[in-house]
């Protein structure tokens, strides 16, 4: 081989520091901050996946005994009977339901018909199981046979596909041995040209849902594999290959959970997710015997301590980016606390279900365990610093529904489409049973680009302006970087005190050399927030705070007022500062689109301070209980 005759001193410099950075990024990658691309598993070819598969019926998420077990917790346990009477209760009125039809209400999904179809057969389904009435079972396929005969099942929004995959593979399975053959010869025929044909082209592709790392990848995943298992002795080439690229590709969005178990796209969002890892990995552990070492991911067996951190004393969501505002704990909860033998899981699941106003479903019954029934939830740590995500939260308390706890925001904005908002240094705080900081929250018509095309920071709810953090010069551009990562670059858990401190130079770097934000539980009794700016010009700048609490200022100083509760607010520096109270509305010269959320309900608490170069702002936040 000649050498190249421009090749000289410059060159090898250049191929010296190509080698550094591609050696620095291998290593960085490999760091506990930054999630592998894969796991180390170990998967048999495509034709030889399935060698393993049960053959008796069902065979999807049901042991041989599974069915016994729920007969004999009904007679022993009376929370599982009052959730089986809500599960038969529904059942019973679905007998006077029509069946689903094809719908696409907002013009691009099909999801809502493709839940409506799977919930149906899981608790039409169940119900017949544990009692044999063919009332259920006539009803049931009323449904799928609706679903079965549909032109197609969306597969240009495949979460819908994958979902209907999921709910007739449940009804195929479940029912196999009440079916006649041409029922199930429907059935199977529907699930293989509708669900794991469009599936199997997905996975062609170098591009896709196959590919990402969010919770698409899960959903997605996990209903054609139970598809495919549902299917697997009459299409087993078809059947194996489905099963072969899901477990290859599942861990991709399994490792976003690294190192501590946070999922990037909010708590409701791993709600779902989660649900279809989870039935994923069951189901291969019931059909085939092994799910491969999926369970194992690391940072997976982590993420049940996600919906216990991020939610209010009282379980509600802390609910940042497009996340809704609903009680947490879902039934993987006890699916984890017995399958990792980490018994706070299920603690959460239980404890929530024990209030006789709250009912489990089927999977409450399918996974139940009981190992939390005798936990103290003062052994868990009060507050705990999720990497990678970059968000945390800190409580004085969780046994007391009246306690104090905060959440803080930190991470990556360029997660934008995969449901963030720029809300770096935003955060949530509950006292005395009362929510005083509040997110916004989900604004519905960033699902609606496919009609309006406007891009997610045109709308209030998902800029800064909207959360509660710091906005430089208001303008119409986004008022944070789109592209920022902001690190909790410091966090500190004492029993008087606990603290973490973001940096947020990077949402802000247009502005300003420096910014920090810091948050302090002092005392387990009170918040001090600290914002820290080092400019080198003026800059026009916005503290905010949204609440629903009623609000009145006297300088420095302001209270809040909500359900008989009182939240005081100082500002200890600078001392030139004052409150004003706004409306949650978009500035003047912000982007206002006609059609977004109405804030009509809720106002910020601001701080203005124009013409700043370099400033501290400290704010403390003490609870005083009743008036």
């Amino acid at each position: 081989m000649k050498r190249c005759p421009r090749w000289n001193s410059r060159c090898r410099v250049l191929v010296h520091k190509t080698l550094i950075v591609l050696l620095m990024a291998c290593w960085q990658c490999a760091s506990a901050d930054c999630p592998a691309a894969d796991a180390e598993l170990s998967v048999p070819s495509a034709d030889q996946i399935l060698k393993t598969l049960r053959p008796a019926r069902p065979r999807l998420l049901l042991g041989e005994q599974t069915l016994d077990q729920i007969r004999s917790r009904l007679e022993r346990d009376p929370h599982a009977q009052r959730w089986y009477d809500a599960i038969r209760a529904e059942a019973v009125s679905l007998l006077r339901r029509e069946p689903s039809r094809y719908e696409i209400p907002d013009g691009r999904r099909l999801l809502s018909v493709s839940r409506r179809v799977n919930s149906r057969a899981e608790t039409l389904g169940l119900v017949f199981l544990l009692e044999g009435d063919r009332r259920f079972a006539d009803r049931l396929w009323q449904e799928l046979e609706a679903a079965a005969a549909f032109k197609d099942w969306n597969p240009s929004h495949f979460l819908d596909t994958a979902e209907m995959t999921y709910g007739l593979a449940i009804g195929y399975d479940w029912l196999y041995g009440h079916w006649t053959d041409a029922q199930r010869q429907t059935l199977r025929e529907a699930i293989v040209q509708l669900g794991l044909q469009p599936g199997l082209q997905v996975y062609n592709r170098d591009r896709g849902w196959h590919t990402g790392h969010n919770n698409w990848n899960q959903v997605c995943n996990g209903g054609l594999v139970l598809g495919a298992l549902a299917v697997a002795e009459d299409e087993p080439d078809l059947a194996g290959q489905i099963v072969y690229h899901a477990v290859k590709s599942v861990p991709l969005a399994m490792a976003e959970y690294r190192p501590d178990g946070a999922g990037t796209e909010g708590v409701t969002y791993w709600s779902y997710g989660s649900r279809y890892n989870v039935l994923m990995m069951e189901a291969l552990e019931t059909a085939l015997g092994t799910d491969f070492g999926l369970a194992d991911v690391d940072g997976f067996a982590q993420s049940g301590d996600y919906h216990l951190y991020l939610s209010g004393a009282d379980r509600v969501s802390f609910n940042f980016a497009d996340c809704g505002v609903s009680r947490m704990s879902t039934p993987q909860h006890t699916w984890m606390g017995r399958r990792y033998g980490i018994p706070r899981y299920s603690w959460f699941r239980t404890s929530e279900l024990a209030d006789a106003k709250r009912n489990g479903g089927v999977f409450d019954l399918l996974w139940y365990d009981d190992s939390g029934r005798t936990f103290d939830p003062a052994t868990i740590p009060l507050d705990k610093h999720f990497r990678h995500a970059e968000t945390a939260s800190m409580r004085s308390s969780w046994a007391d529904p009246r306690a104090l706890v905060l959440a803080v925001q930190a991470g990556d904005t360029s997660n934008l489409g995969n449901h963030r908002h720029l809300d770096l240094g935003s955060f949530i705080l509950e006292a005395d049973g009362v929510r005083w900081a509040i997110d916004s929250g989900t604004e519905r018509e960033t699902y609606q680009s496919h009609r309006h095309h406007n891009p997610r920071w045109h709308y209030y709810r998902i800029r800064a302006e909207g959360h509660n953090t710091l906005m430089f010069n208001p303008g119409h551009g986004p008022d944070q970087d789109p592209k920022a990562v902001a690190k909790i670059v410091e966090f500190q858990s004492r029993p008087a005190e606990a603290k973490a401190v973001i940096d947020l130079t990077p949402a802000y770097a247009e502005h300003a050399q420096q910014v920090t934000r810091s948050f302090a539980m002092l005392d387990r009794k009170a918040v001090l927030i600290t914002d820290q700016v080092a400019a080198n010009r003026p800059n026009d700048l916005w503290w905010f705070m949204h609440t629903t609490a009623e609000v009145k200022t006297d300088g420095s100083k302001a209270v809040l007022t909500q359900d008989g509760k009182r939240l005081r607010a100082e500002i200890l520096a600078p001392p030139d500062a004052r409150f004003d109270v706004l409306p949650a509305a978009p500035f003047p010269t912000s982007p206002n689109p006609e059609k977004q959320a109405s804030n009509a309900d809720r106002r910020k608490l601001a701080i203005h301070l124009p013409d700043v170069a370099n400033v501290r702002i400290e704010v403390r936040l003490t609870p005083e209980g009743s008036q």
